[in-house]
């Protein structure tokens, strides 16, 4: 059997399977499956402490396996629980953070516009699922871009904006790298701004849980992108893949991600009582199993701080695969032992962060506006399927018809009203499609930035 992996790179080459191993493997009831990554980066080889961990056998999984995770302080940058949090491994789509963290950069210093449209290459529209299966020649938003890599967790959105902000991916990898560096990321490497599988493409929990904080407190506006639990994508309703928000306390982001080398990673973000927690997950078996482990190390860690007590949570539901074809079996992995460093490491690479808010969004049916635009109230609803009805009703109307929506959760608990906005207009345009909206018998009102919720 032969098998052939091509990518933007040129790093894999043929793997042809031994006959006897696959009739070993087919007697013994378990499918084997070829090695990805044939060949170690050669810094990783080289380095004393370098060693193989095989995460997961070709048949069933290795019981022995150990994961990497990290708890982190959001105000101070103390690390509240860590294990294996300095083990080299892949970052998985958890890449696509950087990415974002690039393209939040590009955003406010006036390089990029939400509404600006970025032409989709043959090379990215032939990017690995899960993808929002784009075609070459097309245009799109940069909003749509981003919440498509936040939701989607969309490989060919992530090489467009990657080609957009630097040219190529290969030039937009060096960039990330760089800025890995300045950020303290000290054992982070980038090839690609999706995280599809290469051999040089690694991280460590503690880096990872590093770039939370980091976007959280450089970009607190856009860090709100990552509450996002679905948006409509030319005619499509976009889910994420993060099911932590849809069942964990507190939870507001982040990003999620797997290939079979790394396993199930997940950084996740919570607040309680205003005080925010940062966590990250490596290696996880399974989504569920990666999910709950991050619940109880987030509920451990609250606990530690003193915000409550653990609470029961709901029924974590069905996790489907977080890619569009069937997972493969994971692949071994390379790992670095421990390396002893403090725990005041992190808080001594990173500025500490403004006493924390829960992101006021549940979920935003398309894209975020920017500061200075106003936008429509359609109402306020007590069941949050009839304000989603709401938007959907006035969205089919020509005077506001492609408008993102957003959905504004119960802003306190005694006040359990969902609140239903049309944004991004100038006053004019709101002015104007209100009165449509009117004319329609639809009631709104408009609303002016200073009326928006306070990010922070």
């Amino acid at each position: 059997m032969i098998v052939l992996k091509n990518t933007a790179c040129d790093r894999w080459r043929l793997v042809v399977a031994d006959p006897l191993q696959i009739l070993i493997s087919i007697a013994s009831g378990v499918a084997a499956t070829l090695l990805l990554f044939v060949a170690s980066p050669v810094e990783a080889r080289q380095h004393p402490r370098y060693h193989v961990h095989v995460r997961h056998g070709a048949v069933g999984i290795d019981p022995g396996r150990e994961s990497e995770s990290i708890v982190i302080d959001a105000d101070t940058g103390r690390v509240l629980s860590e294990v294996n949090a300095d083990a080299i491994t892949y970052p998985a789509s958890l890449t696509k953070m950087m990415t974002l963290y690039l393209t939040f950069e590009d955003l406010n210093a006036g390089r990029l516009r939400l509404e600006q449209s970025l032409p989709v290459s043959v090379e990215a529209a032939s990017k690995s699922p899960t993808k929002l299966h784009l075609i070459p020649g097309d245009t799109v938003q940069v909003q749509d871009l981003i919440l498509g890599v936040v939701t989607k967790s969309a490989n060919d959105a992530a090489a467009v904006l990657a080609e957009g902000m630097a040219g190529t991916e290969a030039a937009f990898a060096e960039r990330m790298t760089a800025k890995a560096r300045q950020l303290g990321m000290t054992n982070t490497v980038y090839r690609n701004a999706s995280g599809l599988p290469d051999p040089d493409q690694r991280t460590t929990a503690r880096d990872e849980a590093q770039l939370s904080l980091a976007l959280y407190h450089d970009f607190p506006r856009e860090y709100r992108y990552f509450s996002t639990r679905q948006f409509y994508f030319r005619g499509r309703l976009i889910a994420t893949h993060n099911h932590l928000l849809e069942w964990y306390e507190g939870a507001d982001g982040i990003k999620t991600g797997y290939i079979g080398a790394s396993g199930f990673n997940l950084a996740a973000s919570a607040v309680r009582n205003g005080h925010r927690l940062i966590g990250v997950v490596m290696g996880g078996r399974s989504a569920g199993s990666r999910d709950r482990e991050m619940a109880s190390l987030l509920d451990q860690g609250f606990a530690e701080v003193g915000v409550g007590t653990v609470v029961a949570h709901h029924e974590v539901p069905q996790i489907v695969a977080e890619t569009d074809s069937p997972a493969p079996t994971a692949r071994p992995r390379e790992k670095l032992g421990q390396l002893g460093r403090a725990a005041r490491r992190l808080a001594a690479n990173l500025s500490p962060v403004a006493k924390a808010e829960a992101a006021p969004v549940s979920h935003q049916l398309h894209a975020e506006p920017a500061a200075e635009r106003w936008s429509i109230q359609l109402g306020a609803f007590r069941i949050e399927a009839t304000a989603e009805e709401a938007a959907r009703t006035a969205t089919s109307l020509p005077a506001v018809r492609g408008k993102p929506v957003q959905i504004m959760q119960p802003a306190k608990a005694k006040n359990h009203l969902y609140r239903a906005r049309l944004l991004n207009f100038t006053p004019q345009e709101a002015q104007s499609a209100c009165a449509a909206l009117h004319k329609k018998r639809i009631e709104c009102s408009v609303i002016p930035p200073a009326m928006k919720v306070a990010v922070r």
